[in-house]
């Protein structure tokens, strides 16, 4: 029996939180009378990314291309759901999100959406607080969805187009607008889940305030999330990044 629902999960170098991202999909949806696949677009990873997802039963497709967009769209050209869920390597789901999703899908009027965020960490600075904080104000009332966790309807993602690979950041906000503009069309509901997803928040403590703001700095400008070197915050881990001339 085909799956109704392919989650797709881009991964470079996540052996460490691989495991507890497959083992929450798991927890949060074996037993629901779903039927579903995990797809692990390994992205020229060098560690046991795929060695990994093999053993815990997903599906292992490859890009060599180390690119976030090229990696979603690779492992949803392998799925076989009617339905895609796009998620993170370092993000989990619990039983409750996965119940939302559940009935998105059967409501039979939803054709894409996304859900909240929550960082998994101790206490974090104010700064990036408050950005989540705004981040969530702005999903809520604009409908966008976070890479993290974004869904679609297969047919919507194929005639959308899929993830645009001529950016190295920021591929999600366009595709929700696509995705959104695609679901109007066919009379559809673009939906925020109100359960948050929880995603790590390693970049925050790999780097300074001042390296954070930098990065959003030079995103921020013109072209910047078309240029991979001017992405590396996204790419790379500490001690990779070179100062931009």
């Amino acid at each position: 029996m085909p799956p109704e629902l392919s989650i797709v999960i881009p991964a470079y170098n996540e052996e460490s939180l691989l495991p507890s991202t497959l083992q929450s999909l798991q927890t949060a949806l074996n037993g629901s009378g779903l039927v579903w696949e995990a797809i692990v677009c390994d992205n020229n990873s060098t560690d046991k990314t795929a060695g990994i997802a093999h053993t815990h039963g997903a599906t292992v497709v490859f890009e060599s291309h180390n690119q976030i967009a090229r990696a979603r769209n690779a492992g949803a050209q392998a799925a076989r759901g009617r339905w895609l869920l796009f998620l993170d390597a370092d993000t989990r789901i619990n039983p409750r999100l996965a119940g939302l999703l559940l009935q998105a899908i059967h409501s039979g009027k939803t054709g894409a959406g996304g859900a909240l965020v929550r960082f998994e960490a101790g206490q974090l600075p104010i700064i990036p607080r408050f950005f989540i904080a705004m981040w969530n104000c702005v999903s809520r009332v604009s409908r966008i969805a976070a890479g993290s966790f974004i869904f679609c309807t297969r047919e919507a993602w194929v005639e959308t187009g899929g993830f645009d690979e001529s950016f190295y950041a920021g591929e999600e906000i366009f595709f929700s607008f696509r995705l959104k503009t695609w679901c109007r069309k066919q009379g559809l509901a673009f939906k925020i889940l109100s359960e948050p997803v929880l995603t790590s928040a390693r970049k925050l403590h790999w780097h300074s305030e001042a390296k954070i703001w930098g990065a959003l700095f030079r995103a921020a400008m013109p072209g910047a999330i078309k240029d991979r070197d001017r992405c590396a915050f996204w790419y790379k881990r500490p001690g990779e990044i070179k100062p931009m001339p």
